[in-house]
């Protein structure tokens, strides 16, 4: 299974993880409303800004994303909280805009949503 290239760092500013729980809530009459479980394994959802820190690794990262992982596929990742290693995609294959950081994109950052079953 590919990883994530060790030259990518995730900013940690905006750090957050959150999940669908996967439940389905039946409205009543009165009272609370009764709650059911509909998916055993939830998704979670992962937002990270990419860093990189000189113009070639953008440029490597971007051969990686079309050509190792094909846009939708799976690599490994290791979350930076709790320490263990997840089988993440991209949400939907989609990476945010190429953000210059230096003047010529010498270092820059992207947005996007990593995705993995709980």
């Amino acid at each position: 299974m590919p990883t994530l290239p060790s030259y990518v760092k995730l900013l940690r500013d905006d750090a957050r993880e959150g999940f669908d729980p996967g439940v389905l809530v039946s409205e009543m009459e009165r009272g609370l409303g009764k709650t059911r479980i509909t998916e055993h394994r939830v998704k979670a959802n992962v937002p990270v800004t990419l860093l990189f820190r000189t113009k070639a690794e953008s440029v490597a990262f971007e051969t990686w994303y079309f050509e190792v992982i094909g846009r939708a596929g799976f690599f490994d990742w290791r979350n930076p909280r709790t320490g263990q290693v997840h089988s993440v995609r991209f949400k939907g294959g989609v990476l945010g805009e190429l953000v210059p950081l230096k003047a010529g994109f010498a270092a820059s950052k992207r947005t996007a949503t990593l995705e993995y079953l709980r």
